[in-house]
């Protein structure tokens, strides 16, 4: 049997909330840092660029304690940076698991993760921690239904978002996996918009 996961009361047709304003906003911390254990790691994000950010990434074959730790890691890494979600090609390991943490839904990891299912059209303001100092507009599904592994059971689960930051980062963070950046999707260079606020654009 599969586990539904739904975002309930989220038409959020007036003002819709974007990735490139959490990535850099988001401010939970990790449940690993309330447990301070000894071994976690805050890895580099790779960047736009970098070969490993276009490979299709591999499947996970057993979710054993080397996957666990790399959970616990993308965690760590993810909420440093800060950000919303963080897929394990970003921090140069090309296999198929993802975390995010939208704040309006439970933290969670997928392991072998894909899109089951989207339908319909809605513009969206995104960014990436890959892609630092810009945003850009793109085309993202109003709704998005996703399976992959629980790391903590191993079996499958389904996660459903529906016109809010929960389906954007579900499609991201599945690109991510897919070897596909966001940029990818903007009709070029030109379309990218320089965050103000960004060290990169200070500096």
């Amino acid at each position: 049997m599969y586990l539904v996961h739904e975002v309930p009361g989220h038409r959020r047709e007036a003002h819709i909330p974007t990735l490139a304003i959490h990535y850099r906003r988001a401010g939970r911390q990790p449940l690993s840092r309330l447990r301070e254990p000894p071994t976690l790691a805050i890895i580099p994000i790779r960047r736009a660029g970098d070969p490993v950010l276009r490979e299709k990434a591999r499947r996970v074959r057993a979710i054993d304690s080397s996957i666990l730790k790399l959970i616990e890691d993308m965690w760590e890494t993810m909420y440093d940076a800060p950000g919303v979600g963080l897929a394990a090609p970003q921090i140069g390991i090309p296999l198929r698991v993802v975390v995010i943490d939208v704040h309006d839904y439970p933290p969670f990891a997928l392991v072998n993760p894909e899109i089951v299912k989207r339908s319909g059209e809605r513009r969206c303001d995104e960014g990436c921690l890959s892609v630092p100092g810009f945003r850009g507009e793109i085309t993202r599904s109003v709704k998005v239904l996703a399976k992959g592994l629980d790391p903590k059971t191993g079996k499958e689960v389904r996660i459903k978002g529906e016109n809010d930051l929960l389906a954007e980062a579900l499609e991201h963070e599945i690109d991510h996996v897919n070897g596909i950046l966001y940029i990818d999707y903007l009709s070029g260079p030109e379309a990218l918009i320089p965050l103000s606020d960004a060290p990169e654009i200070k500096a």
